[in-house]
């Protein structure tokens, strides 16, 4: 997984982007009106909130997303996709699915591919 991790991240930064800036993009692009919590996402990604919270302020500074109080919790924050963030996330996307596909899934066999579905559904299935 080290190989395919390296090789996608080197594409990523090609176009500009970090895995985690994709991550962010990606997952607030999910959410309804591309907006989150910030302690959400953090939760969502399986981030600590400190460590989105510098991520984000780098993303801010790049006009990805932006930061705005929280109406039901004074003391937090929303993160709030921009459009030059869903923009950049809708060029970015392409190259990340052929970057992914050229590192991982055509390097498998059928096989192998239906091995790891097999694995993925004996550990998402709730425990006996």
């Amino acid at each position: 997984m080290v190989a395919v991790r390296t090789g996608t991240a080197r594409d990523l930064a090609a176009i500009g982007l970090s895995e985690p800036d994709y991550e962010v993009l990606s997952t607030l692009s999910e959410q309804r009106d591309h907006t989150s919590t910030l302690g959400e996402q953090a939760d969502k990604m399986g981030w600590s909130r400190s460590r989105l919270s510098r991520h984000a302020t780098r993303m801010e500074a790049r006009g990805l997303l932006r930061r705005e109080p929280d109406p039901a919790d004074g003391r937090g924050c929303l993160l709030v996709l921009t459009a030059h963030g869903l923009e950049t996330l809708g060029n970015a996307a392409p190259a990340h699915v052929e970057s992914v596909r050229q590192h991982f899934i055509d390097r498998l066999t059928p096989e192998d591919l239906a091995a790891i579905e097999r694995i993925d559904r004996r550990l998402t299935e709730p425990d006996r």
